[in-house]
């Protein structure tokens, strides 16, 4: 009976474990901002700009990547991107140019890129009428990696003399042994993917427009003739530039800013994800209440974080006020995306859905890309408080609009 019930659940698990993967190697590289300036000598523009660079691929493959799971299916999709991602990861074990570094990310973020539009079409796919809640599942397994990452990198740049000597037999020693893992392990789930889930998808008739050519690109544009739906995209586009420009320099922001010690600093970071919980909540509180009730207070919640978070260094109540604010900027930030992603599955035409899906995705993402090297330019000429202020500024905007949307529904 429980391998049964296990059985049921193996397109969630394998879906939310390359998630849980994707999301573990992109939060790798913020904690190690810090020991890259140092090896390569850079500043924190060209950090970030490198990571944007991660981004921005991630962000370029939302719109092909659902409109061709659109058209051949999602297992093949979602099969190539954990390839691809697993390739670029085992690239970064080999000492290698700054160069070198910045076009692995770029191949990385390509990988990863693909999976989240096609994941959650799929995921609305089997499991219909638990959308909200299986996407909170998803999405909190996936943001569990932020509470790994951090604290792996501590563990491997400082490692205890068991691991040390572990290490020095790997090809990659130090942290370049963290992507030679990570490597293995997705190759490793994209062939499990491959194998198991083709037969476990159901038939989906509106997966192609009715000459069975699948939509065109003309089709995906017509949904912003929806001045409505044009709106929430405005929505996804704040927050996604706030959440990731926080993701990306809250280690540095602590240490330098607050003072905190680089190890605090990266522990404190993982609060950010250690609230990933909410999501389970959120997705189900959502699929009773409505969604927009739920997106008005969690954006609510991480805008008014984000505006603490500027005011820490000023008052100078140090680690335990900056623990606060960075735990409830993560439980708001993190309930509002399942139920995001719930709206607009739903929002959306069933035959438009992966592309329609990816469109948003791309956009919203494209913002999120710009963010690291917007915030680590702004941090350089005017300091980090003025940049995490427009952070602020921009998930208030979110929240603004998505409160207009409810009141207007």
């Amino acid at each position: 009976m429980d391998l049964r019930r296990i059985g049921d659940y193996d397109v969630l698990i394998l879906v939310s474990l390359i998630w849980f993967l994707g999301k573990f190697v992109r939060y790798l590289f913020p904690p190690l901002f810090g020991p890259l300036q140092s090896t390569y000598g850079v500043s924190n523009a060209t950090i970030g700009t490198a990571f944007s660079g991660f981004m921005v691929a991630y962000a370029l493959m939302q719109f092909p990547s659902g409109a061709v799971a659109d058209r051949i299916g999602p297992v093949r999709v979602i099969v190539a991107g954990a390839s691809v991602a697993g390739i670029g990861a085992l690239a970064l074990v080999v000492d290698s140019p700054f160069a070198a570094l910045v076009a692995a990310m770029v191949v990385i973020g390509a990988g990863t890129g693909v999976h989240k539009t096609v994941a959650v079409r799929l995921l609305a796919r089997v499991y219909p009428a638990r959308t909200g809640r299986m996407l909170g599942v998803h999405d909190t397994l996936g943001a569990l990696s932020g509470i790994a990452a951090p604290a792996v990198v501590v563990l491997f740049l400082s490692p205890p003399p068991a691991l040390a000597l572990a290490l020095d037999r790997l090809p990659g020693a130090d942290w370049r042994a963290l992507f030679l893992l990570t490597g293995v392990a997705a190759l490793s789930l994209a062939v499990a993917f491959a194998v198991r889930i083709p037969g476990r998808l159901p038939d989906d008739p509106d997966a192609e427009g009715d000459d069975g050519t699948g939509p065109g690109a003309v089709d995906y544009l017509r949904l912003f003739r929806n001045p409505r739906f044009s709106a929430f995209v405005l929505v996804t586009i704040g927050f996604s530039f706030a959440h990731n420009g926080l993701v990306a320099f809250l280690p540095l922001y602590l240490s330098r800013e607050v003072g905190l010690a680089t190890t605090t600093a990266n522990l404190l970071y993982s609060l950010v994800f250690a609230v990933t919980f909410v999501q389970l909540a959120t997705g189900d509180l959502s699929d009773r209440v409505g969604r927009f009730p739920v997106m008005v207070a969690t954006l609510g919640l991480a805008a008014a974080a984000l505006a603490a978070l500027v005011a820490v260094p000023g008052v100078g109540v140090g680690a335990v006020a900056a623990a606060v604010v960075v735990a409830l900027f993560g439980l708001g930030s993190h309930g509002f995306q399942p139920v995001r992603s719930a709206y607009l599955i739903e929002v959306l035409p069933d035959w438009l859905a992966g592309g329609g899906l990816g469109v948003v995705r791309t956009l919203l993402m494209g913002a999120g890309a710009l963010a690291p090297a917007v915030i680590g330019t702004v941090a350089d000429v005017a300091g980090f408080r003025p940049a995490f202020a427009l952070l602020a500024g921009s998930m208030a905007l979110a929240a603004v609009v998505a409160a207009g949307l409810w009141l207007t529904e």
